[in-house]
């Protein structure tokens, strides 16, 4: 029997090409890359640029592979047609002749199913796990093969549920590609059952609900620290806190802002912990950021944005707890990597993170500034995991990316 040829979607890592430190989604789709590239099975990716989808064999797929990792982007001139097709836009011109120069095959849209034909056997399973590149278009032309299917991974559906922490026209792209899961996958995957629960409800108005199956993402292994800690974190020997994602409305990093004013009404300049503030600024976030910018004049908020795994791992060791005030999450990777790490934590009682993580958080309101500042004091003034009884990682596992695999690579 032939072995499974599995083709995966690759835009989103290159539409990121070159734009900083990996998002949650990226390194979601990287895990599959390298998934796919340590089987010894067929596998190939498909990209799609500003005018040609881009076909990568294995050999391009480690090529690719390597330079996400780099984490710079390309090198080298854009070609005459991203020049043409990414005018003022340097970086996706870079990505997309990257995507040309490592292509086994390339097409013009309309021609992607002739492409896949020529390319791909009977029986091919498209992995879209990037929430790019989803439209009927591409499902269409997938299906042109026989026995071909179709599987998605949906992160969450915030756009539709919470259209107020979204950026503007986000809510009828997403809803597209929702419409477009709806009418063309033939499998979707879910990182959580919340997740499960709300794309259920969701593809039931769009008309059709494909069979759903849920995986818990995985943690890659904590990082030995390489690094001491940012002198700026050690200065005066006070100890610091972490909260670790896109600086958005969503993620209510406001709170946490309030919760340090109060703890500054309450305690010596001496004693007051500090807080690091890590991931890129992102939307719908002006007033909050305008707070941020003031509060970093002092030493006690520290906005760091840009860490790699690498620099992160020693904030990991270190921090008296993740703080994690989120309104809405689909699965909260920085929750699991804070049990991998061992890391106390401090969340909103959301669905998912009970599911996830069970009691191993203290939970609070994303609301309740006093409670937060009264938490954190707490946290502050103990040694670290100090009064964590039953709630080391020991009893509670983590989530692993084998386990993830193990039930994909079985319906996919």
């Amino acid at each position: 029997m032939a072995a499974q040829v599995r083709l995966l979607d690759l835009s989103r890592l290159f539409s990121r090409l070159g734009a900083g430190p990996a998002t949650g989604i990226d390194r979601v789709e990287l895990a599959y890359l390298d998934a796919l590239l340590g089987r010894d099975t067929p596998c190939f990716a498909l990209v799609r640029t500003a005018a040609v989808f881009c076909l990568l064999d294995r050999g391009g797929m480690m090529s690719a592979a390597a330079l996400f990792r780099r984490g710079i982007g390309p090198s080298g001139p854009p070609d005459a047609l991203a020049r043409l097709t990414r005018r003022g836009d340097k970086r996706l011109a870079l990505a997309d002749t990257a995507a040309r120069r490592l292509a086994v095959d390339r097409c013009l849209r309309p021609r992607l199913a002739a492409m896949l034909r020529r390319n791909l056997p009977a029986g091919t399973r498209y992995l879209n796990v990037g929430h790019s590149n989803l439209s009927p278009q591409v499902f269409a032309a997938l299906h042109t093969l026989p026995q071909a299917l179709a599987a998605v991974l949906v992160h969450d559906t915030i756009p539709l549920d919470h259209p107020e922490f979204t950026r503007a026209g986000r809510v009828e792209v997403f809803a597209q590609r929702m419409r477009a899961i709806s009418a063309g996958a033939d499998l979707v995957i879910c990182n959580s059952a919340a997740t499960r629960d709300s794309v259920t409800h969701h593809l039931t108005r769009f008309g059709r609900v494909p069979p759903l199956a849920v995986a818990h993402l995985g943690i890659d292994p904590p990082q030995a620290p390489d690094s001491a800690l940012p002198a700026v974190l050690t200065q005066g020997g006070r100890p610091f806190f972490l909260t670790l994602g896109t600086i958005e409305a969503r993620k209510n990093h406001a709170l946490l802002l309030d919760a340090w004013d109060i703890l500054a009404a309450r305690m010596p300049a001496e004693a007051l912990p500090r807080l690091a503030v890590v991931g890129r600024r992102g939307w719908r976030a002006e007033a909050m950021l305008a707070r941020l910018d003031a509060a970093r004049a002092g030493d006690t908020i520290i906005e760091m944005p840009g860490l790699s795994d690498a620099a992160l791992a020693p904030l990991w060791r270190e921090a008296r707890a993740l703080l994690f005030p989120t309104r809405a999450e689909g699965f909260g990777l920085p929750l699991a990597e804070a049990i991998a790490a061992d890391c106390p934590a401090v969340c909103t009682p959301l669905p998912v993170f009970r599911e996830i993580a069970g009691d191993y958080p203290v939970y609070l309101p994303p609301d309740d500034a006093y409670s937060w500042a009264g938490t954190i004091q707490n946290l502050a003034e103990v040694p670290r995991g100090a009064g964590r009884s039953g709630k080391a990682t020991g009893r509670l596992a983590v989530p692993t990316w084998a386990a993830h695999f193990k039930t994909v690579f079985t319906l996919v």
